[in-house]
């Protein structure tokens, strides 16, 4: 899978770890189980070759089903596809039995892509249950027996058992991305974090890729509808300057905002349930915004996040 450039965005683009990313995923957040077979297919039929999971999200056994009749009837070879998964915080104390029940939900041998969700371990609840248990005083249990370090060398043992291609932390600021840095044997091959027009992280970002870690935008769109409904917040989509660049380039706000995350050299994973928007999200290689225009869309920043676990943890970990 080479690197092609097309404009001034790659379609993939290559990780420390030797391996290469396509540049546009498709993420499976809230997806609804019973339609993630078809979705899965379509995307794939689209174009699609990444996607991205988690163990939290609580549909990797549908994904996996989903994936396996995929290569069954020769829709796609295992060795073409990116799939990328994530430790929950929970499983801190037990990164390869959860990786291993990761890779049984999902029918893989293999993962691309294992990431640390959250830099923060909790109470242990369970293999793969996924919960966040809270404390008498209804705020998250953190678990402070267990170092982020200690997590990370487990990170990097699941690499030399063949389990997994390339190990990526997220969520994670400067500070403990520097800290990483300096106790990994195995550098971070990716740090996915909430970024986008209202909340461009410069500072992050460029550390990140000073340092050879490449940057996944997670909520590329600012949460849209999503995030709206879950955290009320606000959505870059609906602001005129987007809407108004949009209409000059003759693309969707999504679109432009999707093209503006790669020509920043990150790789964008936006999330949709509705199979119209699939090729959507996939048609912005042939279109360059211009410099100007990207200085417009850089003086939108809000320092502004739609992504808000405090809402159910009753702490902010972000402090």
């Amino acid at each position: 899978m080479p690197a092609r450039e097309q404009g001034t965005a790659a379609k993939a683009l290559k990780l420390s770890s030797g391996h290469e990313m396509p540049a546009v995923g498709l993420g499976v957040w809230r997806m609804d189980a019973p339609a993630i077979g078809g979705l899965i297919h379509s995307a794939i039929r689209a174009g699609y070759r990444h996607f991205d999971c988690a163990a939290k999200y609580q549909n990797e056994a549908e994904v996996g089903d989903a994936l396996a009749e995929a290569f069954e009837i020769g829709l796609i070879k295992r060795e073409d596809l990116f799939i990328t998964t994530k430790l929950w915080n929970s499983d801190h104390c037990h990164v390869v039995e959860a990786c291993k029940d990761s890779l049984k939900k999902l029918r893989l041998d293999y993962l691309d892509l294992y990431l640390i969700h959250f830099p923060v371990a909790t109470k242990h609840t369970g293999i793969g249950t996924t919960a966040s248990a809270l404390s008498d005083n209804g705020v998250l249990d953190i678990n402070t027996t267990v170092s982020l370090e200690t997590t990370w060398h487990a990170m990097e043992d699941l690499v030399s058992m063949g389990l997994v291609r390339s190990i990526g932390i997220s969520n994670y600021s400067i500070l403990l991305t520097r800290d990483c840095l300096a106790y990994a044997k195995i550098k971070p091959a990716v740090n996915q974090i909430e970024t986008h027009p209202y909340f461009q992280r410069d500072s992050l970002v460029k550390f990140c890729q000073k340092h050879g870690i490449r940057v996944t935008a997670h909520t590329p769109l600012g949460g849209s509808t999503a995030n709206t409904e879950l955290f009320g917040s606000v959505s870059c989509l609906d602001d005129h300057v987007i809407k108004s660049l949009a209409e000059k380039y003759g693309k969707t706000p999504a679109q432009l905002v999707l093209r503006w995350g790669l020509q920043r050299n990150t790789v964008v994973i936006p999330k949709t349930s509705k199979v119209e928007r699939l090729e959507e999200n996939l048609a912005v290689f042939n279109f360059d915004i211009s410099s100007e225009d990207m200085e417009k869309i850089k003086a939108l920043d809000r320092n502004y996040r739609s992504n808000q676990p405090a809402k159910f943890w009753g702490i902010d970990i972000y402090a």
